[in-house]
This record gives C-alpha cells, sequence and structure tokens, in this order.
C-alpha cells in the first residue's frame, strides 16, 4: 500500500483518492464478477502451481488454455453430440489439447534437454499465430470481428442469480474450479504420486535414489498442468461467451502464475490470491469512472503484492535455516566428547 501510494503520487493523483475507490463496497454485479473471475484465475494458478511443485517453470500456461479454448468452441459449436453430452465433450477436448500442448514442452525438455521456460513462451507464440490463423480462415465473420459457431441452446450451462437477473449470474461451471482445487490438494498430500512430485521437485538426487523415473515425472506433470490450463476459460464459455472471437479474455495465464506465486502453490493460498486479484481487477473498473487515476495503477499493486510477498517468504525462509543451523549447533557443541555409542573421534563427531 506503501509503494502504491508513493506511485499514484508521483504520477499526480491523490493516494486517499485512490484507496477510497479501491475499498468501496462493491455493487452486486461486481460481486459476481469477482466470484467468476477468481474462478478462472484459480484454474490459471493452479495449473501453473503443478509445474512450481515440480520445479518445472510452466510459463506456456496462456498458450495452452487457448489452444484448448478454441479447439473444444470449435467442437461444441459443431455439436456432434446432443444437449449434456456435448458439455461433456467440451470439456474433455479442452482437456486433451491443453495437456498435448503442454506435453510438448515435457517431451523437448526429456528428450532433448529444451528448457522448458523457452519452450513454453516459444509455444505461446505458435498457439496465439495457430488460432489467429484459423480465425481468420475459417471464423464466422460478425462485423468486423470473426467467432466460432455458436454452441446451441441445449448445450449451454445456466448460472444461479444470487441477486437481481440484471446483475447477472454465476457460472455453474465454476464448480471445476472448486473439485480441481480438492483433487489437486489430494493427490499432491495423499497419494504416492503426489509424493514423488514433491520429492522430486525438492531433490532430483534424492528422488532419483528413491527410486523415481524423473523423465517420467517431467512429462507427466506437464500433461496435467497442460490439462488443468484448459479448464480455464470453460466456465465462461459454457456459461456466457457461446463462442470464441470477441469474448474471450486474454491474459488469464500470466495472472495466474503470479497468483500461484502468492499462494505459495497451495491450493488455499492460491484461492485468496484468486479472491484478491479478481478484487483489484474489478474494483479498477471505478478508477476510470470516478477519477483520473489510471487503471494500471493496480497493475503495479498486484505486482508489488507479489514481489513483496516472494521476498517475505525467502527473508522468512533463511532465518529458519540460519536458527535450525545454530540450534544443531548449540546441541553439538553441548555433547560431551565420546558420549553415547558412537565414536569418540573429533573428526567423526564433527561429520
Amino acid at each position: 500500500m506503501l509503494i502504491t501510494s508513493v506511485v499514484v503520487a508521483l504520477s499526480g493523483s491523490s493516494p486517499m483518492e485512490f484507496w477510497q475507490i479501491i475499498f468501496e463496497p462493491p455493487a452486486d454485479r461486481v460481486y459476481v464478477n469477482i466470484v467468476n473471475q477468481s474462478s478462472m484465475i484459480f484454474l490459471s494458478a493452479l495449473a501453473a502451481a503443478i509445474g512450481f511443485r515440480m520445479n518445472l517453470f510452466n510459463i506456456g500456461v496462456e498458450g495452452q488454455y487457448q489452444m484448448a479454448s478454441y479447439v473444444s468452441a470449435v467442437v461444441v459449436g459443431a455439436a456432434f453430440v446432443p444437449g449434456p453430452l456435448n458439455v461433456v465433450l467440451g470439456l474433455v477436448v479442452a482437456v486433451v489439447t491443453g495437456a498435448l500442448w503442454a506435453g510438448i514442452a515435457g517431451v523437448l525438455k526429456v528428450t532433448r534437454g529444451v528448457s522448458e521456460v523457452i519452450s513454453t513462451i516459444m509455444l505461446n507464440a505458435i498457439a496465439g499465430t495457430l488460432v489467429g490463423y484459423f480465425m481468420s480462415t475459417y471464423g464466422i465473420r460478425t462485423g468486423n470481428a470473426r467467432q466460432t459457431a455458436t454452441i446451441p441452446e441445449s448445450s449451454r450451462v445456466p448460472g444461479f442469480t444470487p441477486f437481481l437477473e440484471r446483475d447477472g449470474a454465476i457460472w455453474s461451471l465454476v464448480l471445476i474450479a472448486v473439485l480441481a482445487g480438492i483433487a489437486f490438494s489430494f493427490v499432491l498430500n495423499r497419494t504416492r504420486f503426489g509424493f514423488d512430485l514433491r520429492a522430486t521437485g525438492m531433490s532430483e538426487t534424492a528422488a532419483v535414489a528413491s527410486g523415481v523415473k524423473v523423465s517420467r515425472m517431467i512429462v507427466i506433470s506437464m500433461l496435467i498442468s497442460g490439462g488443468i490450463a484448459g479448464l480455464i476459460w470453460m466456465p465462461a464459455f459454457f456459461g456466457s461467451a457461446y463462442s470464441y472471437g470477441t469474448a474471450y479474455q486474454a491474459g488469464l495465464g500470466f495472472t495466474g502464475i503470479a497468483v500461484a506465486l502468492l499462494g505459495r502453490n497451495r491450493p488455499l493460498g492460491i484461492m485468496f490470491g484468486a479472491l484478491l486479484f479478481a478484487f483489484l481487477n474489478e474494483q479498477s473498473n471505478r478508477l476510470t469512472l470516478n477519477s483520473d487515476i489510471s487503471q494500471n495503477v493496480v497493475l503495479i499493486t498486484q505486482g508489488v503484492i507479489v514481489l513483496a510477498v516472494v521476498v517475505a517468504y525467502e527473508v522468512v525462509r533463511r532465518r529458519q535455516a540460519a536458527a535450525e543451523q545454530r540450534a544443531v549447533t548449540q546441541k553439538l557443541q553441548a555433547e560431551p566428547r565420546g558420549s553415547g555409542t558412537g565414536p569418540s573421534d573429533t573428526t567423526e563427531v564433527k561429520a
């Protein structure tokens, strides 16, 4: 808050006015938008967190969900199967497409040693180019824009309205984010696969010594990460957009990476981070309406939040490591030489 206030003051605006607008109680429709947006941000952060827990930097979440959203929209728009089955088919296609697109980076890493950071960034650009080409070539023209075929009414998933009808509806597929978070927590903390994933992320050498096939884990982790990334836009697609076009929301992949870092790659922390970022994004719309403060200030605020939290985590980690080292040293110094059943040689005691 202090750094953001300085930035606002340097831009010639009032920090007090900025915070008054940000913390003003949201309208009912804004609450609906916050819930909807936070569900997509949560899925994006979850996709990034899987890679991070494996010590893999999946920077390609943006391209993965873009490819998945387009392919799923095309398949659902074609209506190969009726009604709810079309929704299930669209979700499966999105997961498979995202997984396969992320799997390219995983295979390149284990077979050719290509850094996943480089490959996923390049795959983002390739995904954008491919989708742009297919949209311009096969997309349906609507005014000055293009879109995929609108999905049938029987394949649309109605939401529920906690307030008045005019305030909009919360998408029903927000539940996907809830289920994904529960599944992530269970698999990570209650299964052998989750243990292997965490062990590999902490120490690849120790994981290999315990029998973990690191190459296999890398590919599987990238596939799972991409599969979750494929679901990011699905709540909006089936809940309100109904086609891939001007309603598509880009940028969620990079937002998710920041939220994953903010939440320390844990579902509960990610949930609060997603709600915070969605809240700031929605409240920033009032800045241009009620003041002369740029909405970009909120982006600065979000960036500063992530940096401050990451730095704080690192400071705490180093202090804990230093405290543990001091405790071990004091315990070794307090023990008399030659005590116990072990050898009393000074060198061996130090070892």
